[in-house]
């Protein structure tokens, strides 16, 4: 009995003999020293950003200095590794220095003008490992100028153009997905997004507003925000599918915000995709969760969400006159980019950049700018029919309709000439049926376009008319039994 506490005691000695080696291990590995094995320099118009790959943690000092202007970082148990050095010359910075400084790693970042720093450590993510961080933001920094608003349009009585910010994905340390043969999503993107914006630019009464121009990475918060800032009327994020393991899918599909319910496999798997370009570029989702909950309460009425599901229908149906479609229906998911409370926003996959076929489109100038006038196409198409109020759209629907309205008595008695039959819109044939009483200023107030879930009497209520009425009007449209089509756009009489 005397011996029993022998074995006790050798355990306990063992334990503290393990516990005093994983210290001495931890301890050990703190003071490890990590390399300096690449250094990235992304030039942007509001801010520069040095990325420094490393091989491990390490523990650094960030501090300023002036005449001249330089940032200074100490990394006290860093290393460089052989040829380590960075393009200098890029955004704010117009040199950097490596060397050694009582014994720690010091690099100093030589800039044009003043800056204001901040810096954190990102763990490894996807198939980066460590990196240190530092955005080097300027003092006079200011949001991009917007040379002509919508409030100026309004307060000279003008219709103002419609606004789409078109949304290039990925950019500078983040490069997206990448093709069998190299192709970088974020360029291929860049490329499209720019196609867009010249079109949109191009057409009357639309405006583009890019959210990055050139290869620099752009938060995806500041992304939406961006569009909120210039008064959007949709928001349109240009990305490249790809599939795990390089599988056969290709071609397009359009993408919305689903909150909740049932998401598809392809979607989940997207969305974490896609949402990880935060941590890729720098910047923790886990600070949002005050964010997303307001932007979560404004999207309860639904009418961006609905918006949004109208835009990317005909923007996909536009697309599949350009190619194949990956889904034939709009599919919804859980993007952050998508998250602007009252801004329609869809995501537009153009094409899968792991499919050689599709690579090789991506690859091509003249296939990019059919992806883009496809999505032109589409969001053409959205505004005529659903036109904002003050908008270039909304005069030209009100023309069409105040024209519809002078030439329906002349259609009810002069059937048989040609100008007539140029002048009735083709939304509007049998207009024979829906003249008015002789002092009836326009027999139409509006026109709709019929959306998933809507039924011909739910169509009347809204706008107050009868549904004798609203058939007549539309008698060319409406089958037998009262049916109606989501898409077909329907005449709205006065009364």
């Amino acid at each position: 009995m005397r011996g029993s506490p022998r074995p006790l005691l050798s355990f306990f000695l063992f334990a503290c003999g393990a516990l005093a080696c994983a210290a001495g291990a931890a301890a050990a590995s703190a003071n490890a020293s990590s390399t300096v094995k690449a250094v990235r320099i992304w030039g942007g118009p509001d801010s520069t950003r040095v990325i420094f790959e490393l091989s491990g943690p390490v523990d650094y000092q960030l501090f300023q200095l002036s005449s001249p202007d330089r940032v200074v970082l100490d990394l006290d148990n860093g290393v460089f590794g052989n040829g380590v050095g960075a393009k200098p010359g890029k955004g704010a910075v117009k040199d950097m220095r490596i060397g050694r400084f009582q014994g720690k790693a010091r690099i100093v970042l030589d800039l044009d003008k003043a800056a204001h720093p901040k810096s954190f450590l990102l763990n490894p993510t996807a198939q980066y490992g460590y990196r240190l961080v530092v955005e080097l933001g300027t003092p006079d920094t200011k949001p991009s100028k917007i040379v002509k608003t919508i409030d100026s349009d309004i307060a000279e009585g003008k219709p103002r153009p419609v606004v789409i910010a078109v949304d290039a994905g990925h950019g500078g340390d983040d490069p997206g997905a990448r093709g069998k043969g190299g192709t970088l999503e974020k360029i291929v993107t860049l490329e499209i997004a720019r196609d867009l914006a010249k079109l949109i630019d191009a057409q009357p009464g639309m405006h583009a507003v890019l959210t990055r121009s050139g290869d620099y990475f752009v938060p995806l918060k500041q992304r939406f925000q961006i569009a909120r800032e210039h008064k959007a009327d949709l928001f349109v994020s240009i990305h490249a599918n790809s599939c795990p393991d390089f599988c056969d899918a290709r071609g397009a599909s359009v993408w919305v915000l689903s909150t909740h319910g049932k998401q598809s496999e392809a979607g989940k798997w997207l969305a974490k995709s896609e949402n990880a370009s935060d941590l890729i570029g720098g910047v923790s989702l886990d600070d949002k969760n005050h964010m997303l909950a307001s932007v979560l309460l404004d999207l309860s009425q639904g009418a961006s969400m609905h918006a949004a599901h109208e835009v990317g229908g005909d923007v996909l149906t536009a697309l599949g006159k350009v190619g194949p479609l990956y889904r034939d229906t709009v599919q919804g998911a859980n993007f952050v980019v998508l998250r602007s409370p009252d801004v329609p926003s869809i995501l537009v996959e153009t094409a899968f950049i792991s499919n050689r076929q599709d690579e090789n489109r991506l690859d091509s100038s003249k296939d990019r700018q059919r992806l883009a006038k496809g999505i032109l196409t589409g969001v053409q198409q959205y505004f005529e029919t659903t036109p904002p109020p003050g908008t270039w759209f909304a005069m030209e629907r009100n023309k069409r309709l105040h024209l519809t309205a002078s030439a329906a008595p002349e259609v009810a008695t002069n059937a048989d000439t040609a100008k007539a039959a140029e002048v009735v819109s083709a939304d509007a044939p049998q207009l024979a049926s829906a003249a008015k009483a002789p002092d009836s200023d326009d027999p139409f107030q509006d026109v709709h376009k019929v959306a998933r879930g809507e039924t011909l009497s739910g169509i009347a209520r809204q706008y107050g008319v009868s549904m004798n009425s609203l058939r007549s009007v539309n008698s060319s449209k409406i089958q037998a039994g009262g049916g109606i089509q989501v898409g077909q756009v329907l005449l709205i009489p006065s009364s």
